[in-house]
């Protein structure tokens, strides 16, 4: 199951749509800003719990997205921890090694923690936004807000090959898997790689069918689609900001 089809099940799909994409850009912003990784743990687990308690998103699927970009938070923030130097002061665990001294040091150290948490909370914000929202009625709110139409166009297109590339991606595997494809290391080898050489191929074509397909229907540079009409809540808007603007006190005690 794709984002989209996590978004249209949603229990949060049908708040106003630019009301939670100010909440979700205006947390990341308040996260990026923040000097605190306080703020960060505290934006992550909120997003978590508005996502899958209100939201009524599986835990799971929001745990598995997050470890996503995790595995790239570590290798980079290893680069921030870890330093070399002449003497051996500031660390947190040293190593000598070529006349100098390699390890972690207590400022590398705050830094990589500091980071870590902005960047996994600021990522919590827009999985809660793409989950709870779908892409048809985000696209729509990019329109009300003025974005430039023919970015627009350009990000619906590629959303769809996207789409298109993950569902041939999909059905081949589950078409080598039917075969024992992946039974060992070998086979799993020889599998993949086929995967890989078919993929783009049946991936080009689908898209093209798709854009013919677009063509036979009027398509003129301009996607229409329908969406579902979404009450504005003054309410809400008020909570959000007020929560906000309390968020933001905060760092300044």
């Amino acid at each position: 199951m794709n984002i989209d089809q996590y978004a249209y099940r949603s229990k949060l799909k049908n708040i106003n749509t630019l009301l939670k994409i100010y909440f979700s850009f205006a947390s990341i912003f308040v996260c990026l800003w923040s000097k605190s990784f306080v703020t960060s743990i505290f934006l992550l687990l909120l997003m978590g719990t508005l996502t899958v308690f209100k939201g009524q998103i599986p835990s799971k699927v929001f745990i598995r997205l997050l470890t996503l970009p995790m595995v790239f938070l570590v290798v980079g923030i290893l680069g921030i921890a870890i330093s070399y130097s002449p003497k051996q002061v500031g660390f947190y665990q040293a190593y000598p090694i070529f006349n100098g001294y390699f390890g972690f040091t207590i400022v590398g150290v705050e830094r990589a923690i500091v980071l870590f948490f902005k960047a996994l909370g600021a990522t919590s914000c827009m999985y809660f936004l793409i989950l709870n929202t779908p892409m048809v009625a985000l696209l729509s709110a990019f329109k009300k807000l003025k974005v430039p139409k023919l970015l627009v166009e350009l990000m619906e297109l590629m959303y769809r090959f996207i789409l298109i590339f993950m569902d041939t991606a999909d059905n081949i595997y589950t078409a080598q898997k039917s075969r024992c494809g992946y039974t060992n290391i070998p086979s799993s080898y020889r599998s993949l790689g086929g995967l890989a050489s078919v993929l783009f191929i049946r991936s080009y074509k689908r898209s093209e069918e798709m854009f013919r397909a677009l063509e036979a229907r009027g398509y003129n540079g301009e996607l229409n689609v329908l969406e579902e009409s979404t009450e504005r809540n003054v309410y809400l808007f008020v909570v959000v900001t007020v929560f906000l603007v309390v968020l933001i006190g905060i760092n300044f005690i």
